[in-house]
């Protein structure tokens, strides 16, 4: 009888303990403790104003951008302390991208928003430019829909389209991470599969956190949750067994809508 392979240990992409964050006396977040595994799709899930955007926005250090917010703890990326003051942040929006609940493509061409992250880490020549964007998009699954107009505007592209173009442009740079700020709820359901299904393949490659607010959605496409409320990590782990055997009461009336 053949035996089968062992299952290699899941790595930790990211590591948070005893994390908190303020804007001002305002506590946004409250000890979270949580571990985010490489190359799964983690879903934050939980009403709004929980603390999953602010969180979400603390591992690629966009706070930075807000004076009064502030954050203590460990929050680690392949035990490289994110919250260091001496951290290169730019390289650190490299290594983890981001995707917004709405498109945003640059007011600028197909070709010149995927190669735009690029030309600032390093110099290409034209046809190793022309390479990556082309990778990009076909990672993106938007290549056989836009090969032929590359050059035409970005803004003239449908909200789904834009929003594979937006996950192009973030993978181009060659992240480490993507993280998506409830990337489908601008979008109809037929775009919202698209994203789905693309969200889907680039685990094999990428660590995924995703932000929903559908619950059917985060069931779909993680393979980890992490229930928040009012600032708290309530519950966290398998998706399954959050659906199915969660242990926190509270964790169970959310996702069976009896709150939030």
């Amino acid at each position: 009888m053949q035996t089968a392979e062992p299952t290699a240990p899941t790595q930790t992409a990211i590591t948070v303990r005893g994390f908190s964050s303020w804007y001002g006396s305002f506590q946004a977040l409250r000890s979270l403790e949580l571990e985010i595994p490489s190359q799964q799709i983690t879903a934050f899930i939980g009403p709004s104003g929980c603390g999953k955007s602010t969180f979400l926005r603390w591992i690629n250090r966009m706070n930075d951008t807000i004076p009064s917010a502030r954050a203590e703890g460990t929050l680690d990326l392949h035990g490289e302390d994110l919250l260091s003051k001496s951290l290169d942040v730019v390289d650190l929006r490299r290594r983890v991208g981001m995707v917004f609940q709405k498109p945003n493509p640059f007011p600028k061409s197909i070709y010149d928003n995927v190669a735009f992250g690029p030309r600032l880490h390093k110099s290409y020549t034209r046809a190793e430019l022309d390479e990556l964007v082309e990778q990009s998009l076909r990672s993106a699954s938007i290549w056989s829909e836009v090969k032929d107009r590359l050059h035409s505007s970005a803004l003239g592209l449908s909200g789904g389209q834009q929003q594979r173009l937006c996950i192009a442009r973030a993978i181009a740079v060659g992240p480490e991470v993507l993280l998506m700020d409830e990337p489908c709820s601008a979008l109809d359901p037929k775009s919202t599969l698209a994203i789905e299904e693309l969200i889907e393949t680039l685990a094999d490659r990428y660590t995924i956190v995703i932000v929903t607010h559908n619950m059917q959605q985060a069931a779909r496409v993680s393979d980890q949750t992490a229930f928040f409320f009012e600032g708290r990590l309530v519950e966290s782990g398998a998706t399954e067994t959050i659906w199915n055997k969660p242990k926190n009461k509270q964790t169970e009336d959310y996702i069976t809508g009896r709150f939030g």
